[in-house]
């Protein structure tokens, strides 16, 4: 028997005339998550969330918190919260004001929803900043304010819409950082739309891919990076290579592949490839190869391994890999 807040979809699906955006979706959130649906732009991610949210009506299917199908409610009698990707803070109300809103619109008066919003500031440290307007906040004041905004009534659920996207790549880091550490401390269900890998990994207790309106995998972050089930996830999670092998493909990561200098010595030993591209990353070195067969595989090397013995573009090389290290993909 489930307890808390979960959240369940129910063969959801979503239709927008003959396009079909997402498909017979079923999963469970587990209550006090952090979950991010990961994929391509048009994969359905962001219709899944806006559907959880209440602003895209659901065409078949159902949508449960604790056994409930709110999917019939409106956004405000639902219990999640939604924090969009451009903010939409109000230019001409000041910070307290906007987190303060929507008690305004259920007639709570000015003394209660100024309190109740003075301790979201206070939560997100913004309470030196109540009395500006959003023009004279930086981009992650501005998101801090419509976090705040977004978690005055209690959401049981957070729904957050590509939320860093419009940051520089700094402070992307540092909020995330941030995201993560208010969801412990709130202790409820985050669910954050994303098409950045790292964000992915770096947030999630749980990644939801997403492909074609479908679900390809879910798991902890994790199990999804070491173990992808499918050629698609492998591609998309990054740091994989997809090796054609008798009777299907497998994935090696590319901090697996070893490469060693094309000798007559080493004829039989290794597979031949031919170097197209070095790229210098600070502690490593990513060198793209390309074999006979014109697949590309790439080699993460540690910086000091590289430049022991340095490769540069058109020289072959031979590459090699513990078979251990390859995983079979199911599809």
């Amino acid at each position: 028997m489930r307890t808390g807040y979960d959240l369940e979809l129910v063969h959801l699906t979503k239709r927008y005339g003959d396009a079909l955006a997402v498909k017979d979706l079923n999963h469970v959130f587990a209550p006090g998550s952090y979950v991010c649906l990961l994929g391509p732009s048009g994969c359905g991610k962001s219709s899944t969330l806006r559907m959880i949210a209440g602003h895209e009506e659901v065409s078949e299917g159902s949508i449960l918190m604790s056994g409930q199908d709110i999917s019939p409610l409106s956004p405000a009698q639902r219990g999640t919260a939604m924090m969009f990707q451009n903010y939409a803070l109000f230019p001409h109300l000041n910070v307290r004001d906007n987190v303060a809103f929507s008690l305004r619109m259920k007639g709570i008066d000015r003394t209660t929803r100024h309190g109740r919003a003075n301790e979201l500031l206070e939560l997100v440290d913004m309470t030196s900043y109540a009395d500006r307007l959003p023009s004279q906040l930086s981009g992650g004041q501005q998101q801090r304010v419509a976090l705040a905004r977004a978690l005055v009534t209690n959401p049981k659920v957070l729904l957050l819409d590509e939320p860093l996207s419009a940051l520089d790549p700094f402070l992307r880091i540092r909020m995330r950082s941030e995201l993560k550490k208010l969801q412990r401390e709130l202790g409820i269900t985050f669910i954050h739309v994303t098409h950045g890998q790292d964000e992915a990994l770096a947030l999630a207790d749980e990644i939801v891919v997403m492909n074609d309106a479908v679900i390809e995998q879910a798991g902890a972050a994790r199990d999804v990076w070491a173990a992808p089930r499918t050629e698609f996830v492998a591609r998309f999670i990054g740091g994989h290579n997809v090796i054609a092998l008798e009777g299907g493909k497998a994935t090696v990561r590319a901090d697996a592949v070893r490469i060693s200098e094309d000798t007559p010595a080493a004829t039989g030993h290794g597979l031949p490839a031919t170097v197209v591209a070095v790229e210098y990353q600070g502690a490593s070195v990513a060198v793209t190869t390309r074999t006979e067969t014109g697949t590309e595989v790439l080699a993460l090397l540690p910086e000091e391994q590289f430049y022991a013995s340095p490769q540069n573009p058109g020289e072959t090389v031979r590459l090699s890999w513990d078979e251990g290290r390859l995983h079979r993909l199911l599809a």
